[in-house]
């Protein structure tokens, strides 16, 4: 039986910083963060929008009725919690009219959760074979102003059907692993902010690609050219390039190629933490070549530190499934902020007692926090 990704879509905020804007006002060449990062904007997220309603937002773009129908479980990735205690899944029973008969939970291990979630959502399938699973990842990248960090700060949703029959890819079944015990990244949870050493951290995140991926051919008995294309989580796409480098010296390989046309939607969003590796996904499929039946190979990292590489396989017809169209309009419609009200947003901290107008910009907002208990909207359609 063969099991995997059935639907994907994701889901970025109506607002955006220009890095060449965040550049010149922090007194950087712009080509530092253009170049050297490999990055053009970066999405921010209105006070009205947060984890859950961008979540439900990727969501509601790739459910159907029969997809609602069948799914029995939901697994929400996130590493911008807004509660200890209540999941971020339950919220969304009520916000897509799931069923209750479900089975319904937050995952946290950094940028990693999301694929713990798709080899949690797999592994269900593969014991209630006519369900299908709903896995999120949303979160909103925060460093704070002029930090190492800010110019890969960023905030977005994916979301994933995980199905048999799957309409566009197959999870393959061997996966290359490795973990330890080291702070390269981590976020307590009395700071807003992330803490992070970069230059320790790109040091882990490229041994930690090394070591899962040898571990990877070693139980698959597969070698590099078995793989058509490598996909990478992406804090920022030069991070990947130079990771990519590590096992493909020769830059005119089609490996390259494909590394361009997975960044594309990246380079406008900047890191999303658990949706990073997904994003680049969907720009691949979207904006690549690949053809039907392409082996991919995706490496997964989260700090702290897990790393996971491991394949899929292109159904035939796969394209006609994604929801380009859709998602290019989506990034193209977005607003442009002056470097004043960026600041004024991301270092603006909710609290209890504030209600929103309703905007009617997407499908679901937050609407209020009352009570300590978040209220949302959601657009009559």
């Amino acid at each position: 039986m063969k099991i995997g990704i059935d639907k994907i879509g994701f889901y970025v905020p109506k607002l955006y910083l220009d890095i060449e804007t965040l550049a010149i006002n922090r007194e950087v060449d712009p080509m530092k963060y253009k170049k050297g990062l490999m990055l053009d904007k970066m999405a921010v997220a209105p006070l009205n929008q947060d984890i859950i309603s961008m979540g439900v937002n990727a969501a509601h773009s790739i459910l159907t009725k029969e997809d609602i129908e069948k799914i029995d479980m939901v697994l929400f990735a996130t590493e911008s919690s807004i509660d200890q205690s209540k999941a971020a899944a339950t919220h969304l029973i009520s916000l897509l009219s799931l069923k209750k008969n479900i089975r319904a939970l937050e995952l946290k291990h950094a940028c990693y959760a999301l694929t713990a979630a798709i080899q949690f959502a797999k592994n269900h399938v593969k014991e209630n074979p006519e369900s299908k699973v709903l896995v999120v990842g949303s979160d909103i990248a925060k460093y704070g102003i002029k930090t190492d960090g800010e110019p890969t700060q960023g905030a977005g949703a994916i979301a994933l059907i995980i199905s048999k029959d799957p309409c566009i890819a197959e999870i393959e079944n061997v996966s290359g692993l490795y973990a330890d015990d080291i702070y390269d990244f981590w976020r307590p949870s009395y700071s807003p902010y992330a803490m992070v050493d970069g230059q320790y951290s790109n040091e882990m995140y490229k041994k930690f690609f090394l070591e899962s991926y040898e571990d990877y051919l070693k139980k698959s008995r597969h070698k590099k050219e078995d793989i058509d294309a490598f996909i990478f989580h992406i804090p920022y796409a030069k991070l990947g390039l130079k990771t990519l480098s590590l096992i493909e010296p020769n830059i005119e390989s089609n490996l390259y190629q494909y590394f361009n046309q997975s960044i594309v939607y990246n380079q406008q969003v900047g890191n999303i933490y658990t949706g990073s590796l997904y994003l680049s996904l969907v720009s691949l499929l979207e904006q690549g070549e690949m053809k039907d039946n392409s082996r991919i190979g995706l490496f997964s990292y989260g700090s702290g530190a897990v790393a996971e590489f491991y394949t899929i396989k292109l159904v035939n017809g796969y394209k006609n499934h994604l929801n380009k169209i859709y998602h290019e309009k989506l990034l193209e419609n977005r607003k442009a902020l002056s470097i004043e009200s960026y600041e004024s947003l991301i270092s603006t901290h909710l609290t209890n007692d504030i209600k929103f107008e309703d905007e009617n910009e997407s499908y679901c907002e937050l609407k209020e926090i009352s009570h300590q208990q978040r209220k949302y909207n959601i657009k009559a359609v």
